[in-house]
């Protein structure tokens, strides 16, 4: 028997939350699912209401806003119109099959953006081509998919919308494979793209502008270790200088990231270098100031060639992730055709390439860092996978020989 919906059931097709209209015979108001003590804590009729709900205490914390709307969107997505059921009756089966369905979502036509011509390009929320999904998931990041739900799941039974979570039996600890980093480029393939990069056009000033934006973000996302968010989502202003134990000003940038913390990352000084290149081009000032607002990669189009005004006060409206994104992903696949073009031996890493994406740069900086030997507990507050620490001068000694090492060890050569 199949569990796709009946013909009785008005056809639904994977649309944004905020413009998704369900059926009333769909929308949970009599989820199977549904806690019948009479004591909930949320005012939610729906199960789309119950998950507004859910999201609304993230709304000051943009990237897990993001996340977790997306994989709640998903879900209620596919419970719609895979199933033909609301969010309120799923059961712990049909958590199984929807994990299966991550791997592989098919028919792609409905559920992944461009599919048939390769995926992986973004678009945004309103465009007609938007789709749930890019393509498979892997399973670490079905695995991630599966915790957040999770988080949804065990929300909502104790805000007393649910009566169970479908996927408390599921929790189970089962034993982990070693961790392994593989995605991330080798010193070999992060010089192709840096040659890609260097050849890039820049006969007119919108090339100009579009060479100095990619090879600033690569700087930024390599020396630096940011996530894309990151990149997006913090300004210039936070960069700082201040003087070490033994006289040496040393810059910094303070970064506002994951879990709503701040790190601060090792401004080196050809990090510093390619920050002035990047803020000339505009024709700013060579460092910021304190505070300054200009987000950390700026829209192409902010400045005009003939507007010297423009150029002074570039916009302060930042990329958003999915431009970012973009932008990457672009490099890599000009990267992955200049390989091919030099034959069929080239093939295998051209593939790679093209799976790459912004993350693999955090990944790839993480690896060179450790195989130029430095400090792996360096590394760790590079990236910010510790949280940092405070004023006292014993971290203060450690943050010097860190911006050290970091300096030394970790370089671009462009």
């Amino acid at each position: 028997m199949s569990d796709r919906p009946s013909s009785s059931v008005v056809a639904l097709h994977p649309t944004p939350l905020e413009v998704l209209a369900i059926p009333t015979a769909l929308d949970g108001h009599a989820g199977t699912n549904r806690a019948s003590d009479g004591h909930a804590q949320i005012a939610a009729a729906n199960d789309l209401d119950a998950i507004r709900a859910w999201l609304a205490r993230l709304a000051d914390r943009r990237t897990t806003f993001g996340n977790y709307r997306k994989e709640a969107e998903r879900l209620l997505l596919w419970s719609l119109v895979e199933l033909g059921k609301p969010l309120s009756s799923l059961t712990h089966e049909d958590c199984l099959r929807y994990q299966a369905f991550l791997a592989d979502p098919q028919p792609a036509v409905t559920w992944v953006a461009n599919a048939g011509t390769g995926g992986g390009r973004k678009h945004p929320r309103g465009d007609a081509r938007w789709r749930p999904f890019y393509g498979p998931l892997s399973p670490a990041s079905i695995r991630q998919t599966t915790v957040i739900l999770n988080v949804l799941f065990s929300w909502l039974v104790q805000a007393g919308y649910l009566a169970g979570n479908p996927l408390a039996l599921s929790r189970q600890r089962t034993r982990k494979a070693a961790p392994r980093i593989t995605r991330y480029l080798e010193p070999g393939l992060w010089q192709e793209v840096k040659d890609h990069i260097a050849s890039m056009p820049q006969e007119t000033h919108r090339d100009r502008a579009h060479y100095h934006r990619v090879r600033w973000l690569f700087t930024l996302l390599y020396l630096g270790g940011l996530r894309i968010a990151e990149a997006g989502g913090n300004t210039m202003g936070q960069f700082f200088v201040r003087r070490d134990t033994d006289g040496t000003m040393r810059w910094w940038l303070t970064v506002h990231g994951k879990g709503d913390r701040d790190r601060l990352v090792p401004a080196t000084r050809e990090l510093m270098t390619e920050l002035t290149r990047y803020r000339q081009s505009f024709g700013m000032t060579a460092l910021p100031s304190p505070n300054e607002a200009t987000p950390l990669v700026l829209p192409i189009g902010s400045t005009s060639e003939s507007s010297r005004d423009k150029a002074a006060k570039p916009s302060h409206r930042p990329l958003t992730r999915a431009a970012l994104h973009t932008i990457v992903k672009d490099v890599f696949a000009g990267a992955a055709g200049r390989l091919r073009a030099r034959g069929e031996a080239f093939a295998g890493r051209a593939d790679l390439l093209e799976q790459a994406s912004a993350h693999w740069l955090r990944h790839t900086a993480g690896s060179h860092m450790a195989d130029q030997q430095v400090d792996l507990r360096l590394v760790r507050d590079n990236l910010g996978h510790a949280s940092l620490g405070t004023t006292s001068l014993y971290l203060h000694v450690d943050d010097d020989r860190r911006h050290h090492e970091t300096d030394e060890k970790h370089r671009i050569d462009w």
